[in-house]
């Protein structure tokens, strides 16, 4: 796989997918976006159109269809984890073929496994990224952060596929590091995302006011998820975790946030449930995030 001419498919093209499909098509990658039919005709007839104060705004030309029907380089996975066992449907292991990487950016830290069961575990390469990113209609993305950063995973992917993927990453303008720890790098998010997921969440109120009014428990939940994190290997920081909240902008909504106040599935057990099973394997309590996830349950109409 070379630096320049990529063939990429993009498995969920919406907030994440969309953003980096775009971004990787205006670069000079041939991009495949692999979504239900109406989107899939919507992105092949208009392409994406991306507004971005980071990257600016501009349309981008994406091939698309509903299954993938030839070997690709890479393929994104970016669709929500609970839509991922019906999603996977379109990237058949025989189509993806032997060389093809596969780059997860889900939420939780369980996925990985699923991947590796589903296609050779030389292909996964699980990744992580920071922005803030929204469908707002197939195939019109708003990116609202002034950054987009992500960490490739190479624990069981060959180092010279994943540094190919890494620079055509950078040189269609996003930040990347290849981290040597998979386990620390999902678990670095982890420890940011599950109390900022559960708690904006619950409450129903932006970052800052979490930060304001219910301080003490996100404290307390960061800690529960950092300890959860070192007893499964990886060398969380609680304190840089907190610290993070702190220069968030106050009005940051979490996905899940979004996704509770336009009524669709969360993606409860991928986060908060993870969490607690995590938690169960490792013997560590984790009081605050077991009784956030009872309270948010009845919600999502699941048992953990």
């Amino acid at each position: 796989m070379a630096n320049d001419g990529l063939t990429v498919a993009v498995l969920g093209p919406g907030g994440v997918g969309g953003l980096l499909a775009a971004l990787l098509s205006h670069a000079g990658h041939r991009v495949i976006c692999l979504a239900g039919d109406e989107t899939a005709r919507t992105l092949a007839a208009d392409g994406i159109e991306v507004r971005s104060g980071r990257f600016g705004d501009f349309t981008a030309r994406v091939e698309a269809d509903t299954e993938l029907r030839e070997p690709v380089d890479v393929c994104l996975v970016a669709v929500k984890a609970t839509a991922l066992d019906s999603a996977l449907q379109r990237v058949p292991a025989k189509a993806l073929g032997e060389e093809g990487l596969v780059v997860p950016f889900l939420n939780g830290v369980e996925h990985p496994a699923l991947l590796r069961e589903r296609y050779r575990p030389e292909q996964v390469a699980p990744a992580v990224i920071r922005v803030e990113s929204t469908r707002i209609a197939p195939g019109v993305i708003e990116h609202g952060s002034p950054f987009a950063e992500v960490d490739l995973t190479a624990d069981t992917a060959p180092r010279a596929r994943v540094d190919a993927f890494t620079g055509a990453l950078e040189w269609a303008g996003v930040g990347v590091r290849v981290q040597d720890d998979e386990v620390a790098a999902l678990w670095a998010k982890m420890a940011f995302l599950a109390p900022f997921a559960l708690l904006t969440t619950r409450y129903g109120v932006p970052v800052g006011d979490v930060r304001t009014l219910h301080r003490g428990e996100l404290a307390a939940l960061v800690e529960e998820t950092a300890a959860v994190g070192r007893a499964c290997g990886a060398p969380v920081d609680a304190a840089a975790a907190l610290a993070r909240y702190d220069a968030f902008p106050a009005a940051t909504k979490s996905s899940m946030q979004r996704d509770a106040e336009a009524g669709r599935t969360l993606e409860l057990d991928a986060i908060g449930g993870a969490l607690l099973r995590a938690a169960e394997r490792t013997g560590v309590p984790v009081p605050v995030a077991g009784r956030l996830v009872r309270e948010l349950t009845p919600a999502t109409g699941t048992d953990h």
